[in-house]
């Protein structure tokens, strides 16, 4: 599934909107490249979720967990880690061993291990926005939330 993303405020309300479909345990790769609204995305699971904290990019902190929304949210960004340093980390844990929530990973790629398959959403920048490309189980959930999202821009727009 594609979704046209004319602005941040889009972005943001794609993630607001996979808040409130996405089933506890889903893991959400975001990939695509600096800037692409990565965290934006981010920052509206959280708001669906209705978690009031701030929500930044965890680049420096690695990992923010948020446990007091609808679900909690473990929010990973892999950026500034090699392989090792990621499998130091041992991002399955928010998978395998924390509460059930939503654990968004940004810079998935750097996985060496892939997790449980969920969602993936890849960020492009086209034209004046951004194309999401959504793929993964977890997308049959969410498709009556997304109504309206896409459309012919959405589809093929480059």
């Amino acid at each position: 599934m594609q979704v046209w993303l004319p602005s941040p405020h889009a972005t943001w309300s794609l993630g607001y909107r996979l808040a409130g479909c996405l089933p506890a345990g889903t893991v959400l790769q975001l990939s695509g490249p600096l800037g692409s609204g990565k965290t934006t995305l981010v920052q509206g699971l959280a708001a669906g979720l209705g978690i009031a904290d701030d929500v930044v990019s965890p680049t420096f902190t690695l990992a923010q967990e948020f446990p007091e929304g609808r679900l909690p949210l473990y929010h990973l960004d892999l950026y500034r880690l090699d392989p090792d340093e990621v499998e130091a980390l041992h991002p399955e844990l928010y998978w395998q061993e924390m509460p059930a929530g939503l654990v968004a990973i940004e810079w998935p790629e750097r996985l060496r291990t892939p997790p449980p398959e969920g969602m993936g959403v890849v960020l492009e920048m086209v034209d004046q926005g951004r194309r999401a490309t959504i793929t993964g189980p977890a997308v049959s959930a969410c498709l009556t939330s997304l109504d309206g999202l896409t459309g012919p821009q959405s589809q093929g727009k480059t």
